[in-house]
C-alpha cells in the first residue's frame, strides 16, 4: 500500500458517493425525511436529508478495497457504521432524538475505534518530553472523538459549508500522514476527503440534500480517526497542533457558540442563530459567498499546517534557519490576517455600519420609534453581543 493506493482511494470514494447521493435524496423523498426551512435555517424549500448513507457507502466501500483487513480498520468501519445508524435515527425521527440518549449513542460508536486500539497513547510537544497517558488514552481519546464530531455537526448549517470544510481537512490530513509515513491513515483520510466531495457536489448551493446529523457525524468520526492515527501517533513536535490548524475553523465556531450558550443560561444543545453562517447571513452575504469565504479561512490554515510540516525552518535540536522560519512566519501572518478579516471586519466592523443606516432608515420611515444616537449605539451593541437581530438575505 503506497500514496498511488491514498488516490484511487479518493476517487473511488468520490465516485461512489456523487452516484449514491441522488439515489439516498430519492429514498428520503419517500420516507419523508425532509429539511423544512426554521427561523434559524438559511434554505428557503424542503430538502431531502440522510445524505449521511451516501457518504457512509462511499467511505465504507473504498476502505473495504483499500485499507488492510486489520483490528484498527475493522473498528473505525464499525464506529463509523454506527454513527451513521444514530445519526440516521435522529434524522428520521421528528423533534430528531433527545439529546442525552444522542449523546449517548456518540460515545457508544466512539468506543468501537477505541477499543480497537485507534487511540492516543501520549502526546509530543516542542521542547520536552513526550507526555505518557497510560489508561487515561482511553477516556481522553473517547472524548476528543466526541468532541470533533460535534465540531462538525454545529459547522453544518449552510449548503456546502460542512462538505466543503471536511474535504479540505481530510485533504490536508492526507498529505501529512503520507509525509509520516503513516499511510493507513493516509488512505483513510484520502477516502474521507473523496466521499465528502463527492457528496459535496449535490450540497453546494442550491443544495438538493442535506448531510443531516448521519454524514456530520460521521465525517467527525473519520477525521477523529484519521488525525489519531495519522498524526497524533507519531513523533513528529509539532504533532498537537495540526489538528488544532486544520479543524479551527470548526472549533473556533463550535467554541464562540458553545461559551454564548453558557453565558446567556442556554442549554448548550439548544438552536440558535450564533453560528459563523448565521452572522454572515445576518450582515447581508448569501449561502455560496459565506460558504466560500470560509473555505477560504480554512484553507490559509490548512495552508500553515503544511508549511509547519514540509518547510524545514529547524533543524532536529530545534536550531531554526532564519530563512525558513520568515516562510513559516508569512504562513501564520496570512492565516491570522485571514482570521482577523472575517470575524472582525465582516462579522463586526461591517454589521456596524449595515445595522447603523438600516436603523436610521427604520426611524425615518416610522417603522420604529424614535430612536437618539446614543440609543443606536447601545442598540447595535446588544446586537453584536447577542447576534439577536433581523436577517437580511439578499439573493446570490
Amino acid at each position: 500500500m503506497d500514496e498511488l493506493d491514498a488516490l484511487w482511494a479518493f476517487l473511488v470514494a468520490a465516485a461512489i458517493a456523487f452516484a449514491v447521493t441522488p439515489l439516498t435524496a430519492r429514498l428520503a423523498r419517500r420516507l419523508g425525511v425532509l429539511h423544512h426551512p426554521r427561523d434559524r435555517d438559511l434554505h428557503e424549500l424542503a430538502v431531502p436529508g440522510l445524505g449521511g448513507l451516501a457518504i457512509l457507502a462511499a467511505a465504507v466501500a473504498a476502505a473495504l478495497l483499500f485499507l488492510p483487513n486489520e483490528r484498527e480498520t475493522r473498528g473505525i468501519v464499525g464506529g463509523a457504521i454506527a454513527i451513521t445508524l444514530v445519526g440516521a435515527m435522529d434524522d428520521v425521527r421528528p423533534g430528531g432524538l433527545p439529546p442525552t440518549l444522542k449523546l449517548v449513542g456518540q460515545f457508544a460508536a466512539a468506543a468501537i475505534p477505541v477499543w480497537s486500539e485507534v487511540r492516543v497513547e501520549n502526546v509530543t510537544l516542542p521542547f520536552v518530553e513526550p507526555l505518557l497517558l497510560g489508561d487515561w488514552g482511553y477516556p481522553l481519546t473517547l472524548v476528543g472523538i466526541v468532541a470533533v464530531m460535534n465540531v462538525v455537526n454545529f459547522t453544518d448549517g449552510a449548503d456546502g459549508l460542512a462538505a466543503g470544510v471536511c474535504t479540505i481537512a481530510a485533504g490536508t490530513f492526507a498529505i501529512i500522514a503520507l509525509s509520516l509515513d503513516r499511510v493507513d491513515a493516509g488512505v483513510l483520510a484520502a477516502l474521507t476527503a473523496g466521499a465528502a466531495v463527492g457528496f459535496l457536489w449535490h450540497n453546494f448551493h442550491p443544495a438538493s440534500i442535506f448531510m443531516g446529523d448521519a454524514g456530520a457525524n460521521l465525517l467527525g468520526l473519520l477525521l477523529a480517526c484519521v488525525a489519531i492515527q495519522g498524526v497524533l501517533k507519531t513523533a513528529a513536535v509539532v504533532a498537537l497542533f495540526f489538528p488544532l490548524l486544520i479543524l479551527a475553523v470548526p472549533a473556533l465556531d463550535a467554541t464562540f457558540v458553545v461559551a454564548k450558550r453558557i453565558k446567556y443560561r442556554r442549554p448548550v444543545y439548544s438552536a440558535d442563530r450564533w453560528h459563523f453562517h448565521h452572522r454572515f447571513a445576518n450582515i447581508g452575504f448569501s449561502q455560496r459567498r459565506t460558504v466560500l469565504y470560509l473555505y477560504g479561512w480554512t484553507l490559509s490554515l490548512a495552508a500553515l499546517a503544511l508549511a509547519m510540516r514540509f518547510v524545514p525552518y529547524s533543524d532536529d535540536d530545534g536550531t531554526l534557519h532564519a530563512g525558513w522560519t520568515l516562510v513559516i512566519a508569512g504562513f501564520a501572518v496570512v492565516a491570522l490576517a485571514a482570521s482577523l478579516y472575517l470575524v472582525l471586519v465582516l462579522e463586526i466592523l461591517k454589521f456596524r455600519r449595515f445595522r447603523e443606516r438600516e436603523l436610521r432608515r427604520q426611524v425615518e420611515t416610522g417603522e420604529i420609534a424614535a430612536l437618539s444616537e446614543a440609543q443606536i449605539e447601545r442598540e447595535i451593541e446588544r446586537e453584536v453581543e447577542t447576534g439577536e437581530f433581523e436577517a437580511v438575505r439578499p439573493g446570490d
